[in-house]
């Protein structure tokens, strides 16, 4: 991989070869070699590495996400955490990854193509042209650099001003045409963990354009015929028909009338998917197929109708896929995550409400997931009588009772109580918004139960038991997606994502450990690859196959790496501390009927919990602690 080193501190950047897999190989190489498992997510000394995986530039689709691996400021551990398509004009630059090194003494852009890399001062323009937030960065960034963008067909990278004030920070890339036109669904954000904020705090790093005339790095996978051979012998198949087949779900399903995550999750999950801050998990089976008979009405009809059964809106991620999974509606890109933590997980069941808030949290630049979770469990705070609206800033309090939810009416309500606490969550607005938004979800529950003791003890409930949330170490945690699902809170050593068996089932914890262990093995090569998950049907089976066509033998040990240097940092995985995150677990082993796990005692909780985690470590070759 041909990488560019870039000392922000120095202002200086070193371009060398290095040897490397991937993107997240890459980023555990540069961050075991600095023994960074040492240093705090956002010193100077942690570095944030932003690159491309090997197969940019030939005859695959899908293969053009951008990793970028950093500590994190949430798990403070290693964290990877991808985003669509920007590696399709990006890699024309010539450059293969980003390694960024100290802060700069004032925010910076870095520019990057085939001449050179240079670092120029960054005015920070987040209200340009009636635009906000990172789209009004990344169009001021194009107007003025608008000769760059031309000469080398150029793509950029930006923070948001969340990244400056909160712990949760992402990075957003907005694809942008010659005319300077912002591209509706070409749009997409690396989020999960913080990576905007380790840019920002850490390195005073605002933005990055990159751009070129280079393209593939290795001519075999510029041959359409040696790819297809291959997805012959193991998918008997060709190549396209194999792509089409698999990616049915992201792009349209005739079988159900819809595609995309957004149009898929619901039909298919139903009264399974986590309602209410995971409040949901607790009503029976009659209650929750009522809350989805409203959702589908109010939520899922609207977008549905519009975007499959009229104007059928598709777009890609800004490369050439015929999968088109960017489902757009009035010029908003819909994914059931964001879109989730905006709507039905905060109890706002209508789906013209949760388009702005979507919108002011892309805006931001936030992660949605995180934000889904500190809005519903700040509406459980209030509702539960912790906290007092005017303590948190918002103008009366929610309706987070799911048996007292009116759809229609409460709804709009709690949408607008939403984008309150989104904008003082931003702003640091009140001392307690400012204690989440510096501290993160889990340290602040801990703050919070200290200042408020006397209503904790009154009302006999912790901040932290209306939280859902993965331990790790003593100060690290991170918060699901949205799934009722037990591997998405189980011991893995990497969370937030999808590196876990995230079905809604349940099983002993040591088959539950190698399904989520095997899972999460693929999951991290995939990444590795820089091959888009929505494609992981097809890519998975012939993955080894890929790397032996560029003279490469994949290596399988990628995740047992994250592993051994979350122990190094003292961030591996902890036992559960919130009952609400426990009973994510508990409830799903009822709801499937497991007769050999009751869950009625604490104890038995922490038996599933540890024999899941000696048997992940044992798959790993790793000795328990």
């Amino acid at each position: 991989m041909r990488v560019a080193f870039i000392d922000l501190e120095k202002l200086s950047v070193n371009i060398a070869e290095r040897d490397a897999q991937g993107p997240v190989s890459l980023g555990v190489q540069i961050h075991e070699e600095r023994e960074t498992w040492r240093t705090d997510p956002l010193s100077p000394l942690s570095p944030l590495v932003i690159g491309m995986g090997n197969f940019v530039g030939g005859r695959l689709i899908g293969a053009h996400r951008i990793i970028a691996v950093f500590k994190s400021p949430m798990s403070k551990t290693l964290q990877a955490s991808a985003l669509g398509g920007a590696a399709y004009k990006m890699m024309g630059a010539g450059i293969d990854a980003f390694v960024f090194l100290g802060r700069a003494p004032w925010p910076v852009v870095v520019l990057a193509s085939p001449e050179g890399v240079r670092i120029e001062r960054a005015e920070l323009r987040y209200e340009y042209q009636g635009l906000r937030g990172v789209y009004a960065f990344t169009k001021f960034l194009f107007d003025k650099y608008r000769d760059f963008f031309a000469a080398n067909n150029a793509r950029s990278i930006v923070v948001g001003p969340a990244s400056w004030t909160t712990y949760n920070g992402a990075l957003a890339s907005i694809d942008i045409s010659p005319g300077g036109e912002l591209s509706k669904g070409a749009e997409d954000f690396a989020a999960r963990g913080g990576p905007g904020t380790v840019a920002a705090q850490g390195h005073n790093l605002a933005a990055i354009i990159a751009g070129g005339k280079a393209r593939a790095r290795h001519q075999a996978i510029a041959d359409i015929h040696k790819i297809d051979e291959i997805v012959k012998i193991k998918l008997k198949k060709g190549y396209l028909e194999a792509l089409q087949e698999k990616t049915v779900k992201y792009r349209y399903d005739p079988t159900i009338g819809t595609g995309g995550t957004f149009g898929v999750n619901y039909v298919h999950y139903r009264d399974l998917v986590p309602l209410f801050g995971y409040k949901s998990i607790y009503l029976d089976r009659e209650e929750r197929i009522r809350h989805v008979d409203a959702l589908l009405r109010l939520f899922w009809r609207p977008f549905n109708e519009l975007v499959f059964e009229k104007a059928r809106s598709w777009y890609n991620c800004g490369e050439p896929c015929p999968v088109l999974c960017k489902k757009v509606w009035r010029g908003k890109k819909v994914d059931y995550e964001p879109f989730h933590a905006m709507g039905p997980f905060i109890g706002n069941y209508v789906f013209e409400e949760a388009v702005p808030l979507v919108e002011l949290v892309d805006e931001q630049g936030l992660d949605a997931i995180e934000m889904g979770h500190v809005v519903a469990w700040i509406f459980d705070a209030v509702e539960q009588g912790l906290l007092e609206p005017e303590e948190v800033g918002i103008s009366r309090r929610p309706v987070f009772d799911p048996s007292k939810f009116n759809p229609e009416t409460d709804s709009r309500t709690n949408a607008k109580l939403a984008a309150e606490v989104v904008a003082g969550f931003v702003e640091r607005s009140t001392e307690v918004l400012g204690i989440v938004a510096r501290s993160g979800l889990r340290a602040a529950a801990r703050l919070l139960e200290e200042k408020f003791s006397k209503r904790v003890a009154e009302r006999g409930v912790r901040f932290r038991d209306l939280a859902v949330y993965v331990v790790y170490g003593e100060e690290g945690y991170m918060t699901p997606n949205f799934y009722w699902a037990p591997g998405m809170v189980a011991p893995m050593y990497v969370q937030g994502k999808y590196w876990t068996n995230y079905n809604p089932t349940f099983m002993s914890p040591e088959e539950f450990a190698k399904t989520a262990y095997d899972r999460a093995v693929i999951e991290a090569l995939i990444e590795d690859s820089g091959i888009c998950r929505f494609h992981r049907g097809w890519a998975e089976p012939i993955l080894g196959e890929l790397y032996e066509l560029i003279g490469r033998r994949l290596d399988r040990d990628l995740y047992k790496r994250f592993a051994e240097y979350s122990i190094k940092a003292g961030a591996d995985p902890r036992p559960w501390e919130s009952r609400r995150a426990m009973d994510v677990v508990s409830t799903m082993a009822r709801e499937l009927g497991a007769k050999d796990w009751k869950f009625d005692r604490y104890e038995e909780y922490i038996e599933w919990w540890r024999r899941y985690k000696n048997s992940l470590d044992k798959y790993l070759g790793i000795v328990s602690a």
